[in-house]
């Protein structure tokens, strides 16, 4: 008995100190819970701002919020199957077998038939009251310009939960332009219905910023023409085009072929058009490098373009023979010169003056081998890792004329840019400015990363490529009546995973800027792969000719008189 009432005691015991534990200790837990037991949480989803391009003194829309109709139908609503099938296969040209299976399961109380309607089979559904078929609108991200600067814009799905980017701006500025979900809580009743007249908590969302990219809209679609007629007429696989404004660092085009419509982007079978290759794809440059290197020289006052050097043909290093290309031997030949016909051995001959510590610090100093930090996805800093043993001069010795080092055409149209504007490395920018939910715009400023070489060598290195675009192997990048000046690179191909280079495989850029005297614009050129000319003074450089002459009327510059190249 005694045990029977102490157990009682116990269990009350129990009880009584669990009813304080709920009512007192945990009373906010549990009124929380009762609270949203009889509440409601809805997520409001911000608009997704939008992106566009410089247009004159507008702008142009490159992605846009668009809302679209979607048609659906409840199958148990409908009572003439057959009828209803035959109607909206006549709207929506869809084979009508395929919607009567669809419409064919009676407790199927939701059934996508089409999304994207256009206006017209918008029009005829309502007209049509078919029973049980509804319209839903739903957002979608639409692309205007479709294919233009497609890779650099990427794409994005919109949903519940904002936008997901996928590639390019869409990606990399993806929580900028989805915003802030916002949220309203309301008190439900038992059945969890709203109340009408509850009391609502709302926290509105904040959307998304817009922006504005540096790409003018006229020099990117006639960047993007003049490269895919280039790659028709030279065969290549694939090509790249920037435009730069080497005193801002502004990118005024970025352009690559193949292409792909963004409105479309699941219709793509091979992905790897989505990656953006001027700054997702590196590769040894040739002898694009050499300006870069003879710049080093001029800096250090090891060089001028007067000074001469004898060229046998050959350096030998390491046991290694390096050589010229075609195995030609010029002799007596000045700095320009060897720019001018593109003289391997007279880099090499730089590169011993200049010494192996200075190039790699001045490899540095240009930009290679970090990423410039462009607003861009899955940018690529490229290898200068050859460069990390100093004993290694052989090592040096290649990358004097662009090979066995690596880089983004970003990266190096970017040291072209401080040998042209008075050499000053800039940030290269792909957004102009931003445009806040509020109506604030905040422009994007210029952004000095460093001074590389002087203003003199800058004069200089202009001066002798010039005389390369007159004398020597880029004759046909000239545009008659104006000062330009650059340089033609034909590479091999390294293989992914061995040693050496792919047989009958090369790629071919040009660089340059124009005009001299005060340079506007620098362009750089790559082709991969092209089958039906040698060497890019036959495919690179006559499509950066025909880019840099619409440059320049386009920005209405007046031909300026000739002077003539440093020897």
């Amino acid at each position: 008995m005694r045990s029977l009432v102490a157990i009682i005691f116990l269990v009350g015991a129990f009880l009584i100190f669990r009813l304080y534990f709920i009512q007192v200790l945990s009373h906010d837990k549990w009124l929380a819970i009762a609270a949203d037991q009889h509440s409601a949480f809805q997520e409001l989803a911000a608009d997704r701002g939008e992106i566009y391009m410089r247009d004159g003194d507008g702008r142009y829309p490159l992605a846009v919020n668009r809302e679209y109709q979607m048609a659906y139908a409840v199958p148990k609503d409908i009572t003439d199957t057959d009828h209803t099938a035959l109607e909206l296969a006549r709207i929506l040209q869809i084979d009508a077998t395929l919607i009567r299976e669809r419409l064919g399961m009676p407790n199927d109380p939701f059934e996508i038939i089409k999304k994207r309607l256009t206006d017209d089979e918008v029009r005829q559904i309502r007209e049509a009251r078919l029973k049980g078929v509804a319209l839903l609108p739903e957002k979608y991200r639409y692309y205007p310009a479709g294919e233009l600067a497609a890779q650099v814009v990427g794409f994005a799905s919109l949903g519940e939960q904002g936008g997901a980017g996928g590639y390019g701006i869409e990606s990399s500025q993806n929580s900028r332009l989805n915003g802030e979900a916002g949220t309203v809580t309301q008190e439900k009743d038992a059945g969890g219905r709203w109340i009408p007249l509850s009391d609502r908590d709302l926290v509105s969302p904040k959307n998304g910023d817009s922006l504005v990219l540096t790409l003018d809209r006229v020099i990117q679609y006639e960047t993007e023409k003049v490269l895919k007629e280039s790659v028709e007429a030279y065969q290549a696989d694939r090509a790249t085009a920037i435009v730069m404004d080497p005193k801002t660092g502004d990118i005024l085009a970025m352009a690559s072929v193949p292409q792909f419509d963004p409105n479309n982007y699941s219709q793509v079978e091979d992905y790897s058009v989505f990656l953006n290759p001027a700054v997702s794809v590196t590769y040894e440059p040739g002898s694009i490098m050499k300006p870069i290197t003879m710049a080093m020289g001029i800096e250090e006052g090891k060089v001028s373009p007067n000074t001469e050097y004898t060229d046998t043909g050959v350096v030998q290093e390491a046991g290694y023979a390096i050589r010229n290309a075609e195995n030609k031997v010029y002799g007596r030949s000045t700095m320009t010169k060897v720019l001018e016909e593109s003289i391997n051995t007279g880099v090499i001959h730089v590169e011993k003056l200049i010494g192996n510590k200075a190039f790699g610090e001045y490899f540095t100093r240009f930009g290679f081998g970090e990423r410039t930090e462009i607003a861009l996805p899955a940018e690529l800093a490229g290898s200068t890792r050859n460069l990390e043993n100093l004993r290694s001069t052989i090592s040096f010795f290649t990358a004097s004329f662009g090979q066995g080092v690596t880089m983004t055409p970003l990266q190096m149209i970017n040291a072209y840019a401080a040998l042209a504007n008075g050499g000053v490395l800039l940030r290269p920018h792909i957004i102009a400015r931003t445009i806040y939910a509020d109506g604030r715009e905040e422009k994007v400023q210029p952004e000095i990363v460093r001074q590389v070489v002087s203003a003199e060598t800058s004069r200089t290195i202009g001066q002798m490529l010039r005389s390369v675009v007159t004398n020597g192997h880029g004759k046909r990048a000239d545009v008659p009546g104006y000062l330009v000046g650059g340089k033609t690179g034909t590479a091999q191909v390294a293989k992914n995973n061995a040693k050496g280079y792919e047989d009958g495989l090369s790629i071919g850029s040009f660089v340059g800027y124009a005009p001299l005297d005060n340079p506007r614009f620098v362009v750089l050129v790559k082709l991969d792969n092209p089958k039906n000319v040698e060497w890019a003074e036959s495919s690179a450089a006559p499509t950066f000719g025909k880019i840099m002459r619409f440059l320049l009327e386009y920005a209405k510059i007046k031909p300026t008189e000739e002077t003539p190249p440093t020897k």
